[in-house]
């Protein structure tokens, strides 16, 4: 698989995009993202490029998720 950086010009635009894309891996893997964190924490899953993938994204979003929350 081919990865792309991608800039955003704000938080929340970066917000956005992660939550759009963690919806799609709910959808195809039929489990919300904090479930799918638990099971992949814990050695549950496979490590798959996509599950990796998908991780790191959740990890990105609580991240910004918290920025945007304590700097209001």
């Amino acid at each position: 698989m081919r990865k792309q950086i991608i800039e955003y010009t704000s938080p929340i635009d970066a917000l956005v995009s992660l939550t759009n894309q963690l919806y799609e891996y709910e959808i195809q893997y039929k489990m919300d993202s904090a479930e799918f964190f638990t099971k992949y924490s814990q050695g549950e899953t496979s490590d798959y490029e996509i599950f990796v993938e998908c991780a790191g994204n959740y990890q990105h979003y609580l991240a910004i998720h918290q920025q945007l929350t304590t700097s209001q």
